[in-house]
Order: structure tokens, then sequence, then C-alpha cells
């Protein structure tokens, strides 16, 4: 059974094979080298990150920052709007449906 790690740098290690870091981590390093008051090489010496990982987040960063600030409603896909709206349609059928029933079984009774 593999075996999972988690030093004090949020770093999760999988028994030997292959480093998995933390959001946390990637979010500070990423920062830090946004920042400039380091190199990357500096903050790969510090972090023990490889600087070609740091540059990649710190790419995301700055490309993803701006979805941050976006209203709720606009980030959301024309699926999730489409699969609402049919829910919305069948929930308004069986409601009407429910409310047949209701009339028919008290006719009943």
């Amino acid at each position: 059974m593999t075996g999972f790690l988690l030093d004090t740098e949020g770093v999760l290690w999988m028994s030997r094979k292959r480093q998995v870091y933390g959001a946390d981590l990637k979010a500070k390093v990423a920062l830090a080298a946004v920042r400039g008051l380091k190199t990357v090489s500096e903050l790969a010496a510090e972090h023990g990150v490889h600087p070609t990982l740091i540059a990649q987040w710190k790419k995301r960063l700055l490309a993803e920052a701006s979805t941050l600030f976006e209203r709720e409603g606009s980030s959301r896909g024309e699926d999730v709007e489409k699969k609402e709206s049919a829910l919305y349609e069948q929930i308004g059928k069986l409601q009407v449906e429910l409310e047949w029933l209701k009339k028919k079984s008290a006719g009943l009774g």
C-alpha cells in the first residue's frame, strides 16, 4: 500500500515517487514570484521546488487572477444554465401533476 506523508511546508509525498504540492504552498510561492523581491532561483532553493514549477505557478496565477473578481453569475457555463432551466421546467410539470392528483384523490375519497 502506498503511504502518504505531509511535511511542514505543505508538500504531500507519495512514498518516494513524486511530490504533490498543496495549493497553499503554490499560492505562497507564486505570490512571492509575482512580488519579485527574490529571484525564481532563490525561491526555488528556499522552498525546494524546481524553478520551472515556480514559473508555471506564477503564469497561472497571473492568467487566472482576474477570475477572482468576476461576478458569480458570469462564470457559469451555458451548460449549467440549460440544465438548470430544464430542472425548473420539470419541477413545474411535477407540481401541476401533483395538484391534479390531489384533486382526483379528493374526489374519490
